[in-house]
């Protein structure tokens, strides 16, 4: 598996589609070791990250289910609104997002997606980190 290191931490790629994936578990446990999972279902409950992702996935997927996204996008942003990446990916069939199982796994995202995923971290962290991703 390759990676990139930001400030000395290891992040995983994997290649989906003859497409970079990089692990935002591993982004988010920069942030939080324990706790990498709520990091990311609380980016997913964001109304301006549901926007992205959908626009993205209209974008490059086919396949992309937009009628469902409509639904993600009326309830994102509400205190009783969930999403976990699993949920994203399976009722929307989005291709932007992979989750793995097992002993490389975790939430994998296309680098367009990580890229916005490491928008809610500091500033010096999402520098190193698009510098160390070759962009």
């Amino acid at each position: 598996m390759a990676k990139i290191n930001v400030l000395d931490r290891e992040m995983g790629i994997i290649v989906e589609n003859d497409e970079d994936y990089i692990c935002i578990t591993d982004i988010a446990r920069c942030k939080n070791a324990e706790n990498t999972e709520d990091l990311i279902r609380s980016w997913l409950r964001n109304r301006n990250t549901v926007e992205f992702l959908g626009i993205r996935e209209q974008l490059n997927n086919p396949n992309f289910n937009p009628v469902q996204f409509d639904g993600f996008r009326k309830q994102a942003g509400l205190n009783s609104f969930t999403l976990t990446p699993k949920q994203w990916i399976e009722m929307t069939h989005a291709r932007g997002i992979v989750a793995k199982p097992g002993r490389y796994g975790g939430t994998y995202a296309h680098k367009d997606i990580a890229f916005e995923f490491a928008s809610w971290f500091p500033v010096e962290f999402r520098l190193y980190f698009v510098n160390a991703s070759g962009n």
